[in-house]
């Protein structure tokens, strides 16, 4: 019988998968989120409708089908090599939040009201600086509420990547299931997920309170 020593090491190894994928998933989803937002907003028709069709193919369809797409779907082309594992997650995951952080994005710069843009061009500046001197911060404001619950439910999307046999925290939790039919490691394995969400809450909570010297 697996011991809770045992069981904890496992699910550590487990949760050292998970951190990564979410890691990698912020650090590339959230600036690339940017440039299709922008897209997005473009006034060039065709930029902006296909911009807005990826978008709605990305939300429109589950997380699971994307990541099995992005693994199997070089072979079903006749491609000569697939993507590893840990690659395929990370692509598919990045792609996904990009689609929904760009939303978040593009409603947090279109709530600005446009008469502190046209404030800003009376007084000489230039489209960049009256985005960054002026509209920045209180985009980053509006946008913390929404982007702090997507990151978290990114933490619980990880659990996806077992589809692939990727070994994260659940797929770990759940050899124990199969191996030595012990159910309450899969149980356990949920303490690492409230504990982790839970430091998020705390630091989006903070971050939240730094900026509210901004009215908006």
């Amino acid at each position: 019988m697996a011991t809770f020593v045992t069981v904890s090491l496992k699910l550590l190894e487990g949760f050292g998968t998970t951190f990564f994928i979410f890691l990698i998933t912020l650090l590339l989803a959230i600036p690339l989120g940017l440039p299709i937002a922008l897209c997005s907003m473009s006034r060039f028709q065709p930029l902006r409708w296909l911009s807005r069709g990826f978008v709605w193919i990305i939300r429109g369809t589950p997380l699971m089908l994307q990541v099995i797409i992005v693994f199997y779907g070089p072979d079903l082309i006749g491609m000569p090599t697939s993507l590893p594992r840990m690659s395929a997650v990370v692509v598919a995951f990045v792609i996904n939040y990009a689609a929904y952080f760009s939303e978040i994005y593009r409603g947090g710069i279109e709530s600005i009201p446009k008469g502190q843009y046209e404030a800003g061009q009376v007084l000489g500046l230039r489209k960049g600086q009256i985005f960054f001197r002026i509209t920045f911060l209180q985009v980053i404001k509006r946008i913390i509420p929404p982007m702090s619950n997507e990151i978290i439910t990114l933490v619980k999307d990880t659990s996806l990547a077992r589809i692939i046999a990727v070994r994260e925290l659940i797929m770990e939790a759940s050899t124990f299931i199969k191996t030595q039919a012990l159910l309450w490691p899969l149980f356990y394995s949920g303490a690492f997920y409230l504990l982790f969400c839970g430091l998020l809450t705390i630091l989006f909570n903070r971050l939240e309170k730094r900026l509210d010297y901004i009215k908006v």
